[in-house]
């Protein structure tokens, strides 16, 4: 099985990231709950969102399985509440890419750097590494 730390060092490496967390989507409550982060300090381990994220997000990533990809800090802060703390770490780009198994939305990745690092091409490799992360959040449920 993949940790969720091989998982972040794939990322990493072939897409970048200032800033790395897992969450897990737990429909019952229609909230993302991290299981995983790069920056404890500032998004513990076991946080849950009722998403402080636009319906629209949620509609994209968990319902269509799609990526959501936003290039610069303008789209960071459309979507994001914590936008304030995103930029605080220097990033002002994000991919969020949902980790489906046999068509269940298990949860997402969420991969920031600074404003205009990721394009398309990081976008479909972001998309690529996310199944790596489906074994450690099918073992939660």
């Amino acid at each position: 099985m993949t940790d969720l730390c091989t998982v972040e060092e794939k990322v990493r490496a072939e897409v970048g990231a200032r800033l790395f967390t897992v969450l897990a989507w737990v429909p019952e409550r229609r909230t993302m709950r991290r299981v995983y982060t790069s920056h404890p300090e500032q998004y513990p381990v076991g946080g849950e969102k009722s998403v402080e994220i636009t319906g629209g997000w949620l509609e994209r990533c968990i319902v269509r399985q799609e990526p959501f990809f936003g290039p610069d800090l303008a789209s960071v802060r459309e979507v994001f509440a914590d936008h304030e703390l995103i930029d605080s770490l220097g990033c002002g780009a994000v991919i969020n890419v949902p980790v489906v198994d046999g068509g269940e939305t298990l949860g997402a990745l969420a991969i920031l750097d600074a404003e205009g690092a990721y394009d398309e091409a990081s976008v479909e490799a972001a998309v690529k590494l996310a199944p790596l992360a489906v074994p450690a959040l099918r073992e939660l449920r």
